[in-house]
């Protein structure tokens, strides 16, 4: 097996000779207006032995470690492309069917994927299940070898250009909450499937509703155990807490960007103020990354809140600063609208707070109401 860095001057080679071709980086999720571009760029991935570093190689990938893919996503931070076409597919569905997935569903859907012939979207949230995901009611209804969905996700991203999609629904109603869950993976070209776009404050249309009327999916979709899809789902979304943590770059350019707020600009006593605790607790989140292993922990936890209010501080200030030109549009006005999202994606804020305080802190457990 080549070395972790002998492959990571593999990559940086690769990646210079590359990166001027490659879509901008736009982080864990394809937008809808770059999903061809990142289908192109995942194929020059898997051709150049650049995709599903540390999967089997019976499933198309490296068969190298986690510590090559890390050395990966390092390097593509670096150079400002994306290291995969998109999150869901190649961590959340990929991984997930790896560990549960029949040897018919590794075959079906695990090559595909890698080259990036398979887009994947989420379909977890529901307009009464976000934060508590368990509260789910979208149903899968056994009928032979088939089951009927009937339901709505809501804030699916790619739903619109996704081919499958990971499905969690209830087939159990009688059953505990979180005991009564199915997983499924789903083919989006289905009958009875209806998506359509949700439209930001920005304007923009990142997001989609899924309903499902009668939608008829074959029980050889279901992933995992029957009623045992709490457990798959929790196992695929300790996998995207962990590559949710902001990478060091990330978190420099981003204190790099905040730094730069001041300048050309004369500050009050009250912004120098909020821009230096800004910077200062940026620092200390930057330490704190730096200590988060491969694992995801209570300590993902404290960073995605931590990062997410501190950006949510940073683009109010940054509003402050323009004054009433940020009232407008540009930049700093479209920052103010975006913000308010991170506090949302890859867990509320809220639930990150329960998170910390009963598994850090040991507080008790939230009350049920």
């Amino acid at each position: 097996m080549i070395e972790v860095e002998e492959f990571k001057e593999q990559a940086r080679t690769w990646l210079a000779a590359n990166k001027a071709t490659a879509p901008k980086d736009y982080g864990a999720i394809t937008p809808p207006d770059l999903i061809n571009p990142a289908k192109e760029w995942q194929r020059r991935l898997y051709d150049s032995g650049f995709a599903g570093i540390h999967w089997p190689t019976e499933f198309g990938g490296r068969g190298l470690t986690a510590a090559h893919n890390a050395a990966w996503m390092e390097q593509c931070a670096l150079a400002g492309v994306p290291p995969v076409l998109n999150m869901v597919g190649l961590v959340l569905a990929g991984q997930s069917i790896q560990k549960f997935g029949t040897d018919e569903q590794k075959t079906q859907h695990l090559h595909p994927t890698v080259t990036g012939d398979q887009v994947w979207c989420q379909l977890f949230s529901e307009p009464a299940a976000g934060s508590d995901l368990g509260g789910l009611i979208t149903k899968a209804e056994r009928d032979g070898d088939r089951f009927i969905v009937n339901g709505q996700k809501v804030w699916c991203s790619g739903g619109r250009y996704s081919d499958w999609g990971i499905l969690m629904a209830r087939t159990n109603p009688e059953a505990p909450k979180h005991e009564g869950i199915s997983f499924f993976l789903l083919d989006m070209r289905l009958a009875g499937i209806d998506i359509r776009p949700l439209k930001q404050m920005t304007g923009e249309a990142e997001f989609d509703e899924v309903f499902f009327t009668d939608v008829e999916v074959p029980a050889d979709a279901l992933l995992g155990p029957i009623h045992g899809g709490w457990g798959v789902g929790m196992a695929v979304l300790t996998n995207e807490r962990g590559h949710i943590g902001t990478a060091v770059i990330g978190l420099e350019r981003r204190l790099d960007a905040m730094a730069r707020l001041a300048e050309g600009r004369e500050l009050n006593e009250t912004n120098r103020q909020t821009l230096a605790s800004l910077m200062s607790r940026g620092i200390a989140y930057k330490a704190m990354v730096s200590r988060q292993g491969p694992v995801a922990s209570t300590a993902a936890s404290l960073m995605k809140l931590g990062i997410t209010e501190m950006m949510f501080e940073a683009a109010m200030l940054r509003g402050n600063l323009s004054g009433a030109d940020a009232m407008l549009d540009g930049a700093d006005a479209y920052g103010m609208l975006s913000a308010p999202g991170g506090r949302i994606a890859g867990g509320t804020s809220q639930v990150q707070r329960n998170i910390i305080g009963e598994r850090l802190l040991g507080l008790p457990r939230e009350p049920k109401g």
